[in-house]
């Protein structure tokens, strides 16, 4: 098992920026990659980055790309949401996810996880 737990979320005033940290325990070794995933109020879970434990190789989601630098220290097991410019529409619950290994679905899917964290609040004032 592996446990992730958020933190760094709050509110930001629009055109500020935000650090979120994703703490993993347990079973880290195991972690093939993760990420992070957001949901506004009513809407789907969306993908909006994650990173290769291995090789620290990094995917984003066009809505946020240019805004949203994803990183990791493999040696604290963690790893981070640095988001700049941002805007009320990026008001959300942002969770992190882990995934022990490929299984063939793309980091962008919810189903290419298996451990989620509980989530932390961003909320962005116009």
């Amino acid at each position: 098992q592996v446990r992730l737990v958020e933190s760094g979320g709050g509110l930001v005033q629009a055109g500020g920026s935000v650090r979120l940290s994703c703490a993993a325990s347990g079973r880290t070794f195991s972690i093939y990659h993760m990420g992070w995933f957001r949901q506004a109020p009513g809407t789907a879970r969306v993908f909006v980055a994650a990173i290769r434990w291995s090789d620290g190789d990094t995917y984003y989601a066009d809505s946020v790309k240019g805004r949203v630098t994803i990183s990791r220290d493999n040696a604290k097991n963690t790893v981070y949401l640095q988001m700049s410019s941002l805007k009320p529409e990026d008001t959300a619950i942002y969770c992190c996810a882990a995934a022990s290994g490929s299984y063939g679905y793309p980091v962008w899917t919810v189903q290419s996880y298996d451990y989620w964290g509980q989530g932390t609040q961003v909320t962005v004032s116009s």
